[in-house]
């Protein structure tokens, strides 16, 4: 990293005043956005994990459509049979053949009888996936429905912040440019810590602008002399003068 210029206490301030005034100009845009981008990414998320369960159904279906046709294949098989046995009935010479054969044609018909009823209970089950697999479609049509409507909306906010959102990350970066590395460090850790993301803030009505515990008169004067960067001891967020921070402007 470039050496920093050795600033005073008070630029220093005035610097870090910047940086928080830039950032959370930032941070505003991105409030702006709200929730989208993580209820676009989550939307997104759902729609494959249905998509995933309509191409197991459609395999579901496809095995159970398999299935049936074999059952149907061997229906046509043993009637098959069964007309060959009946016709060779015709020409029996004893009743032992006669026998063997009417075994036969029993065994084929009941062969065709419980293929039928594999065939009824599949589709039972195929009946099932089919409406299972129609609700997933219903489904997913839905969420893409509600996916698009988001989007949109978060395009259109994209569209009106990028070119105010470039020029502040810009801004950013020259400001950071001029804070040493060590005050920085402080800085981004103490952003990270709170959700509004301030880690400067003036003292206002005698009270950290952050927290708003109270400031003693004694740490206030302090303060206001900028000999030495201060902290508030209940939140520790970098404190200065409301007279420092309303003449740092970033307009």
């Amino acid at each position: 990293m470039a050496a920093v210029k050795d600033f005073s206490v008070e630029e220093k301030l005035v610097g870090l005043v910047r940086l928080q005034k830039i950032d959370s100009k930032l941070d505003q845009l991105q409030i702006l956005k709200g929730e989208l981008p993580m209820e676009v990414a989550d939307l997104e998320d759902e729609i494959q994990g249905l998509q995933n369960r309509q191409n197991r159904v459609e395999e579901e279906i496809n095995g159970i459509s398999e299935f049936v046709e074999n059952k149907k294949n061997s229906i046509k098989e043993s009637e098959a049979l069964i007309a060959k046995y009946e016709k060779q009935s015709e020409n029996v010479k004893n009743s032992r053949e006669f026998e063997a054969i009417n075994k036969e044609i029993e065994m084929q018909q009941l062969e065709i009888k419980l293929c039928e009823k594999h065939i009824r209970d599949t589709n039972e089950e195929l009946a099932e996936k089919v409406k299972q697999l129609d609700n997933v479609k219903k489904l997913i049509a839905t969420k893409d429905g509600v996916l698009k409507h988001k989007k949109e909306e978060l395009e259109r906010i994209q569209s009106d912040t990028a070119i105010e959102e470039e020029q502040l990350a810009k801004q950013i970066e020259a400001a950071r440019s001029g804070i040493e590395e060590r005050l920085l460090y402080s800085y981004d850790r103490i952003r990270k810590n709170y959700r509004n993301g301030l880690s400067v803030v003036p003292v206002e009505r005698d009270a950290c602008g952050g927290c708003f515990n109270a400031i003693p008169p004694q740490k206030q004067s302090e303060i206001r002399m900028h000999k030495k960067i201060m902290v508030c001891e209940s939140c520790g967020r970098i404190l200065v003068d409301a007279d420092l921070n309303d003449r740092v402007s970033i307009d």
